[in-house]
């Protein structure tokens, strides 16, 4: 009511029409004295009632008007009890308090089996974007076995850096030329920035001059003679590695450069030979690198093959002196001696390579009987330089060359062989013990030429 008092002050003369403007002279005063005249002397009827009024539920459950907005009128006229609530049928109150009977075997609260509550979904279900049922996810396909390539197949693959140099560059200059001494110049530098050495290109030369020479030369006709006469320098070096069985332990020193892939190498010997039922020793004889010591008795184990070791640092003609005593007294066919490769500190690795050998020879006069150096096929021109080394030193007397991986510049065998004349035993294309073969002098020949077989 203070509510409604209030707003008719503010408002009063605006509901009114222009023409009833209060007379002239009349102040602020007299019309609060008016408006008030008028409130009392109201009657009911001029009391505006909603056209929907608000039901006795909702104002008890809402809590009524709040404290501020009730005068000491409306609490006088307010009604003793409060309105009553309309009864709830019969029918709702058993449907909201009623709880349903619970089988015996089921406890009070769980949940349903999964058939009561909603029907099995036919069919496959829909999940979203990765994601898969168990029953729908696929096997995964098996892989089809890789064909297994021939020993010429990884050979031409190892050499294949070699063979595509030299191919594509005498296609390129034998293109729609006649074999000419200016020709004959050009190619004979080809094959020695190959690596063939400078004899074994003056022999290709030589050769395809005396056959074709002021006549048209195709590229096919080059790798022809060039792989003819390769093989001719590399077939009196392809020897096999032969053991005197009868006299044990038949003792093999293996030299040559740290990471040409000597202790690899034994490895794949020792595979070889103990495959064939020889009864094996390995000697870890790199007391300076403790990975080469662990890497040799890992093939130990794997080759069935006898392990004598060290410590790091120790002297390393005094562990080959107990592996002879040892392979000796076990009568072991073969003595396999692992060494070191300093070639940095040359000196002190000459000096330990030439006690090794000394003290060998006087436990046997004879040993070592076969001493390997391993040439690292992607280091060119460097291994004829090692060849020198070691075989002025230790002796070799026999090369296996490694690592013909692709990238390898095979073509500095050929140039050792004509140079050194040293036997070349094996040849390595890879880690594996399948990938350590016997060298077959044509083969190697033709996969440099790039002539398949």
């Amino acid at each position: 009511m203070a509510l409604g008092f209030i707003k008719k002050v503010f408002t009063f003369g605006k509901e009114k029409p222009a023409s009833e403007k209060p007379p002239e002279g009349e102040d602020f005063a007299s019309l609060i004295e008016a408006a008030e005249k008028a409130e009392t002397e109201a009657t009911p009827e001029e009391t505006v009632i909603a056209a929907e009024p608000v039901l006795p539920e909702v104002i008890e459950t809402a809590g009524g008007p709040s404290p501020d907005e009730t005068d000491e009128e409306e609490q006088a006229s307010a009604p003793e009890e409060p309105p009553s609530v309309p009864e709830v049928p019969q029918e709702a109150e058993a449907v909201f308090h009623t709880q349903p009977e619970q089988p015996a075997d089921v406890s009070h609260g769980e949940i349903a089996p999964q058939e009561d509550i909603a029907p099995e979904q036919e069919g496959p279900v829909a999940l979203p974007r990765g994601f898969a049922t168990v029953e729908t996810t696929p096997e995964p396909e098996a892989e089809a076995p890789k064909e297994k390539l021939t020993w010429f197949q990884r050979l031409k693959a190892g050499l294949f850096r070699t063979s595509s140099q030299l191919t594509g560059q005498i296609a390129a200059l034998f293109t729609k030329r006649k074999l000419d001494e200016d020709t004959l110049d050009e190619l004979e530098d080809l094959l020695i920035q190959a690596d063939l050495g400078v004899e074994t290109a003056m022999r290709i030369t030589g050769a395809l001059s005396s056959e074709r020479y002021g006549k048209d030369v195709s590229g096919e006709d080059v790798a022809r003679i060039m792989a003819a006469e390769i093989t001719k320098v590399l077939k009196p070096v392809a020897k096999p590695l032969a053991l005197d069985l009868n006299h044990k332990p038949h003792v093999v020193l293996v030299v040559g450069v740290n990471g040409t892939g000597k202790t690899t190498t034994i490895g794949k010997l020792a595979a070889k030979l103990s495959g064939s039922g020889l009864k094996v020793m390995l000697a870890a004889g790199d007391t300076f690198r403790a990975a080469a010591i662990e890497q040799l008795k890992i093939w130990a184990d794997r080759t069935g093959s006898t392990f004598i070791g060290t410590k790091l640092g120790a002297d390393a003609a005094g562990l080959a002196y107990d592996a002879f005593e040892k392979a000796k007294a076990e009568k072991s066919d073969v003595l396999i001696i692992d060494t070191a490769g300093r070639l940095q500190n040359k000196a002190e690795l000459m000096a330990e390579l030439e006690k090794i050998v000394r003290v060998l020879g006087k436990l046997d006069p004879e040993a070592p009987h076969t001493v390997l150096q391993t040439l690292d096929a992607t280091t060119g021109q460097n291994a004829m330089n090692q060849v020198e080394i070691f075989r002025n030193v230790a002796g070799v007397n026999g090369l296996i060359m490694t690592k013909l991986d692709g990238t390898a510049r095979g073509g500095i065998l050929v140039a050792i062989a004509a140079k050194h004349k040293l036997p070349v035993y094996f040849i390595g294309v890879g880690e594996g013990v399948d990938d350590l073969e016997p060298f077959e002098a044509e083969d190697f020949a033709s996969a440099i030429a790039g002539i398949a077989r």
